[in-house]
């Protein structure tokens, strides 16, 4: 079959190094695709949150299969388009996908079917939200209610930080994303990753991660889109996933279908596990970029089987055959990321690299010049290794760090360390 992904990060390249590896797949286009993906992949011109485009693109290049990388297209209604156009598709509705498109959308769907959460308000003007934080009081959470990629969310320790992030907000740091403002408690405990597969009624956890997203060593410094990851999280035990299936999981997929709004693709459920309870941080409608790399590593050529089975509404029929390994991944930055970083060094030693199902550099933001690689975005490569345990998978992938040679990057040395 021939199968289309949008998107050009580290997440769509770890779904097209899986989905190539299944017979299945006869021909992929990524769309825009990076560099890394060029060299497994076609990769074409197109604007991904332009649904009429993409379905037209599909129509002209007999696409059978559309799988959506990232949140803009999903809240753009891109998988709607194409999924009116009769192209099978992975990705939620553009009414679904506001599980990620609006924080107060998920706090009101949560309190629909008591799924628990932390306490909440929500502003539309900064007066009333700073009222509101000063009665409360610090540590405190402030949120931008829309999409910010991955970096609209404050964790305040004191009450001049919350302050200062509802100017930052209301003041357009966010563009729209910020119009509207959340003021969440501030839950203690340890974060994980869930992802869960739903074709609107059937849900199928496939595992679990655990994200670092401060940018330098020992979880100092800003927040980033995601510094690393590992799979699986030790904290997310099997008996924590249940309660989480049967308490947030399960409920919430079921009331939106009841509301008329099925949700039929990836859930990830971001949790804060505390005395053996689990409680909903945020949903978000994709992939979580870098976890999709350490999830994509293990579960291999049965990525695009599970996909599939999820569109076509088959998933009752499925399970994941799961190696009993590890995966791990190491975020490669330029310099100054999060903040102004410098674009266009060239990166050497990749070509050098293994790559097989223990090795892999995914690219997210890279392009090609002249025969080269450059980096072209914040965040660069994913390097990334699996082992029989965390720790061989950590010193496999650190091994493949230390022979890149790019003196305009960093990464931190310490991805794994809460489990290890």
């Amino acid at each position: 079959m021939n199968i289309l992904i949008l998107g050009g990060g580290g997440r769509e390249h770890a779904l097209a190094w899986a989905i190539k590896q299944n017979p299945k797949c006869d021909r992929l286009i990524v769309a825009p695709g990076n560099a890394g993906i060029a060299m497994l992949a076609e990769c074409a011109d197109l604007d991904i949150l332009d649904g009429a485009a993409v379905v037209a693109f599909c129509a002209e290049n007999a696409v059978d299969f559309v799988v959506v990388g990232p949140e803009a297209p999903l809240a753009a209604g891109v998988a709607d388009a194409t999924r009116g156009a009769g192209i099978l598709t992975f990705g939620p509705s553009a009414a679904a996908a506001q599980v990620e498109a609006s924080k107060a959308f998920t706090k009101e769907l949560c309190a629909a079917c008591d799924a628990p959460t932390a306490a909440y308000a929500r502003f539309t003007e900064a007066g009333p939200a700073k009222d509101y934080i000063r009665a409360q009081g610090a540590p405190i959470v402030v949120k931008a209610d829309g999409l910010a990629a991955g970096k609209g969310v404050v964790v305040a320790m004191s009450v001049d930080e919350a302050l200062a992030a509802i100017d930052d907000m209301f003041g357009g740091t966010f563009g729209a994303a910020g119009a509207e403002v959340v003021i969440e408690e501030f839950m203690g405990g340890e974060e994980a990753s869930f992802f869960i597969l739903t074709d609107g009624t059937t849900c199928l956890p496939i595992g679990t991660a655990q994200d670092h997203k401060r940018a330098f060593d020992g979880d100092t410094g800003p927040n980033t889109g995601g510094m690393g990851a590992y799979s699986p999280a030790p904290v997310l035990t099997d008996a924590i996933a249940a309660q989480a299936m049967a308490r947030i999981v399960q409920p919430c997929v079921d009331e939106l279908a009841r509301r008329g709004t099925p949700y039929q693709g990836v859930l990830y459920a971001g949790l804060m596990i505390e005395n053996g309870q689990a409680r909903l941080v945020e949903y978000n409608a994709r992939f979580g970029d870098p976890e999709c790399q350490v999830l994509m590593l293990r579960l291999g050529a049965q990525a695009l089987d599970l996909l599939l089975a999820c569109a076509e509404g088959r998933l009752q029929d499925y399970a994941i055959a799961w190696a009993d390994d590890h995966a791990l991944t190491v975020v490669m930055a330029a310099d100054g990321y999060p903040g102004t970083y410098h674009k266009g060094s060239q990166i050497r030693g990749l070509e050098e690299l293994p790559e097989d199902s223990f090795h892999m550099v995914f690219h997210a933001g890279t392009a090609e010049r002249d025969g080269q690689v450059i980096a072209a975005g914040g965040r660069v490569l994913n390097v990334t290794a699996r082992g029989a345990t965390l720790a061989e998978a950590r010193a496999r992938a650190y091994a493949m760090v230390d022979r890149i040679d790019w003196p305009g990057g960093f990464c931190r040395r310490d991805i794994g360390w809460r489990a290890l």
